[in-house]
């Protein structure tokens, strides 16, 4: 999976992508340009936290289950030093597709290599899952202590749209990773689901995955198919499970 994200054809997609937003902030002046970094200052946090705690959980799910590789790489740790890719970081604050550094794994040090590969491939997914609950959980807490500060004008509505940032960037990596193509957790986990981890089928589409994302990625698939179960999960979160039914304004 390094290999993939570190392939010079990624490097070029993401140029491609990044060109149009690039351009837009270069012609719109500054204000254009002031608008968009306090967006994205304000959208960092949720990056930072979703990629560092997904990879966390992937290294320390592995480690659990008495692979130790992880841990001699550095990758049982929240710091996000260990886990964030350079060239995935701009993708996300740019074109806001992007990925960390995957946690590498050595499945024979498992002690039931296909139960142990499906926990760790899902250990990342759940670990936003929880994140998005709890800072859901957050917010609550925010409109009954102070009721009216997340959703005002100036600085609390900026703590607003942070902290619903990290709600819904989290479920969206979670939902994305959950996507069964490769090299995505998704992908492995059906490989180990439905039997075809060790098949030819399996080492045919991880050969072709880069042309596989970069399609998906380039046709905006993603953005089209994920987008109302997106909304739904933070509807369930935010207005089902703690009532905020006016979550939608901090975004």
């Amino acid at each position: 999976m390094r290999r993939f994200f570190n392939n010079p054809f990624i490097i070029v997609l993401f140029v491609i992508l990044a060109v149009d937003p690039i351009m837009t902030l270069l012609t719109g002046g500054p204000a254009a340009f002031m608008n968009w970094f306090m967006d994205e200052l304000l959208f960092l946090p949720a990056i930072i936290i979703g990629l560092s705690f997904h990879e966390y959980a992937h290294a320390q799910a592995a480690d659990l289950c008495g692979d130790d590789t992880p841990r001699l790489q550095g990758r049982v740790t929240i710091n996000p030093a260990a886990h964030i890719d350079p060239m995935g970081f701009l993708a996300l604050i740019f074109i806001h597709f992007g990925w960390g550094r995957p946690v590498e794994i050595n499945p024979r040090n498992f002690k039931h290599t296909k139960r142990d590969e499906i926990i760790v491939g899902l250990a990342g997914v759940t670990m936003n899952l929880f994140l998005a609950v709890v800072f859901g959980g957050i917010i609550k807490l925010i409109t009954v202590l102070m009721p009216g500060f997340l959703f005002a004008s100036g600085f609390g509505g900026r703590v607003g749209y942070m902290l619903m940032q990290i709600v819904w960037v989290n479920v969206m990596l979670m939902l994305f990773n959950l996507l069964p193509i490769p090299p995505l957790d998704g992908f492995n986990v059906a490989a180990q689901i439905f039997n075809f981890r060790y098949k030819s089928i399996y080492y045919t589409l991880y050969e072709h995955s880069m042309l596989i994302l970069m399609v998906v990625v380039v046709f905006n698939i993603p953005g089209k198919i994920l987008i109302r179960p997106l909304i739904l999960i933070c509807e369930l979160i935010m207005n089902v499970l703690f009532g905020v039914p006016q979550w939608m304004w901090l975004m």
